[in-house]
């Protein structure tokens, strides 16, 4: 996620170099034809790029709303995570008395690693070595890994209930709590397994550089130079419009712009360790970047 400070230019030219260069090569061209008394006789009306280029603004702007939306829905859901985690411990820690502590601090540790593994999920890299040591040292092996920790969560609040640690009251509680990460999980995996459309992608970026190509023959002859740059400037603006939003719309994909699964992890452990008063809590690293992750 992008943090409140300078950002960094450079990333973001990487991100449309190639269009960049395509434009600028494409603009270069127009001018030195432009110079061929053939091509000066070659002209449109100003409304016909005018039209094109409202057409695109309009889907450019539905395009950005969507992108935003589906980014502000994931980072919604991890927030509703952070609060739902801190929410399950207290619940156990509250209804479980304290000669079962180690109960609240089993819980604890296994909610850590399911918000560690399911980010790491989303963002399809390999678990890191601490969720990898748990899932070692308690041999779970499944195909979901975030489900199966909720699964085990489940298991062990039956058997609280088995052993009259919990009421039937507070069971229901509990659960109620699990269903509610399950829920989140399933919003993530939704956002994450659901491609934008490609055909709209397509026309919009079509529409692009159509409107780029017939721009400079709605422009006034007389002045090159400003030909020049209007058609360089105009379609890079598009251009960059576009890649903000395509940037935007898959928000678990390990970039800047991405939700900060890695930072609400930390912050959870951090909480949930002093929940249950554990020696040893780790201190959060200082970032120094312009987004963390």
């Amino acid at each position: 996620m992008l943090l409140n400070r300078k950002i960094s230019v450079l990333y973001f030219v990487r991100e449309i170099r190639a269009q960049i260069i395509l434009i600028v090569l494409f603009a270069a061209a127009i001018g030195l034809l432009d110079m061929l008394p053939i091509f000066k006789k070659v002209a449109l009306p100003l409304s016909i790029p005018a039209l094109v280029g409202t057409a695109v603004s309009l889907l450019l702007a539905f395009r950005t709303a969507q992108s935003y939306e589906r980014w502000w829905e994931a980072r919604t859901v991890w927030g509703a995570i952070v609060n739902d985690s801190r929410t399950l411990i207290r619940q156990v820690m509250q209804f479980a008395s304290k000669e079962n502590s180690d109960i609240s601090s089993q819980f604890a540790e296994r909610q850590i690693i399911w918000v560690y593994a399911l980010g790491e999920s989303l963002r399809r890299q390999p678990f890191s070595p601490k969720v990898q040591a748990y899932l070692k040292f308690h041999n779970i092996t499944a195909a979901n890994i975030p489900n199966a920790l909720l699964d085990l969560h489940s298991q062990n609040i039956a058997e609280m209930e088995s052993r009259g640690i919990i009421s039937d009251f507070k069971t229901v509680q509990l659960n109620e709590t699990i269903s509610r990460l399950c829920d989140h999980m399933g919003k993530c995996e939704r956002i994450k397994n659901t491609v934008f459309p490609k055909s709209y992608s397509l026309l919009v970026h079509t529409l692009i550089y159509v409107f780029a190509a017939i721009l400079p023959f709605g422009l006034e002859d007389s002045q090159l130079i400003v030909e020049v740059l209007m058609t360089i400037l105009i379609p890079l603006l598009f251009i960059a419009i576009e890649t903000t939003a395509i940037i935007m719309q898959d928000p678990f994909e390990n970039t800047p712009v991405d939700t900060p699964m890695t930072s609400l992890a930390q912050t959870i452990e951090i909480n949930l360790l002093e929940m249950t008063g554990a020696a040893d809590i780790p201190v959060k690293p200082k970032n120094n970047e312009y987004f963390e992750m």
